[in-house]
């Protein structure tokens, strides 16, 4: 298989909008969970401590929150489509990408610096435009032994 093709696999299955998700940034995700034959909606609320691969149809995130006094980490593919909703409550200033030195803090060492933003501007989906690439026409090459 050639890498055009898998790019085309892979670009067949994003998400046509997604919300631009930093680190430092405490969201609200919402997910799709199946209980027998049913779907019910849950909501996860918590700091983005890391981003990969922001381009890639497995773009990633993690999200972390203290409940009980005990740190919770959940893992999210952003074109999954079980992710319904992605809602950015809080944007922090942050310097790095991977914030996981947030795990071994607690109480006021584990704040984030708040940063001023747009919360209805940033929680607007914006389109990703998608660029039709010719299809790739294998030609069968025989050869005669």
């Amino acid at each position: 298989m050639s890498f055009s093709i898998l790019k085309q696999i892979g670009d067949a299955q994003k998400k046509q909008a997604i919300v631009d998700v930093r680190s430092g940034d405490t969201v609200k995700v919402t997910q799709k969970i199946k209980e027998g034959e049913k779907f019910r909606l849950q909501t996860f609320e918590g700091v983005v401590i890391r981003v990969d691969r922001k381009e890639s149809h497995t773009a990633r995130i993690v999200v972390r929150k203290v409940t009980s006094g005990v740190g919770v980490e959940k893992s999210y593919l952003l074109h999954s489509p079980l992710v319904e909703k992605i809602e950015i409550t809080k944007r922090a200033k942050v310097r790095r990408n991977n914030l996981r030195y947030l795990r071994e803090r607690s109480g006021k060492s584990a704040r984030l610096k708040a940063k001023d933003f747009d919360r209805v501007a940033v929680n607007t989906i914006k389109t990703v435009e998608v660029v039709e690439t010719p299809e790739v026409k294998e030609e069968a090459e025989t050869t005669e032994a």
